[in-house]
């Protein structure tokens, strides 16, 4: 049995025996019912809240520097100039928190799911799952880094779902 993750160590994902493993947890490979390999949508609320908290912020700062700079009216170019920049901020976040995803379902609800840096990583591990339910002989492994969801240097497993599972964040 694989021992169980910790920060900053190699996460193992392999199929034994008709077993997928991810890290520590076992999946029957005949309760799964699909698998998938996708980009996730943006998060439009959070970017969202982001643009309006930036543009809030810019025009703050904007009249403070009005009123150092003697309240001599006119404004200048200094809110356009920060409201664009928070634009800007927030359009790279949402290019950039399009993170590809590979979802594992069980029959009964429950899903794992994969991150990793690279789509063509997840397609060629999915394509290993799939093949692996047809053929109870093939196993693999795979070795993937593990990282939190604050960033996106690496991979991740979540699984949520099923009878009383309450989650796992790696």
């Amino acid at each position: 049995m694989p021992l169980p993750p910790r920060g900053g160590k190699p996460l193992e994902l392999r199929v034994q025996r008709q077993i997928l493993w991810v890290g520590s947890a076992a999946v029957p490979l005949r309760n799964v019912s699909w698998v998938e390999a996708f980009r996730l949508k943006p998060a439009w609320g959070k970017a969202g809240g982001y643009l309006v908290l930036l543009v809030v912020i810019a025009f703050v700062v904007s009249a403070w520097l009005d009123s150092m700079g003697g309240g001599g009216g006119g404004g200048g170019p200094a809110p356009a100039v920060l409201a664009l920049f928070a634009l800007v901020v927030v359009c790279a976040f949402l290019l950039w928190s399009r993170k590809p995803v590979l979802v594992v379902e069980l029959n009964s609800g429950s899903r794992v799911v994969l991150t990793l840096p690279t789509m063509d990583e997840l397609q060629a591990i999915a394509g290993q799952i799939v093949y692996a339910i047809d053929h109870p002989e093939y196993e693999f492994s795979a070795v993937l880094e593990q990282y939190n969801t604050t960033n996106n240097f690496g991979s991740v497993v979540n699984m949520n779902g099923g009878r009383g599972n309450t989650g796992m964040t790696l």
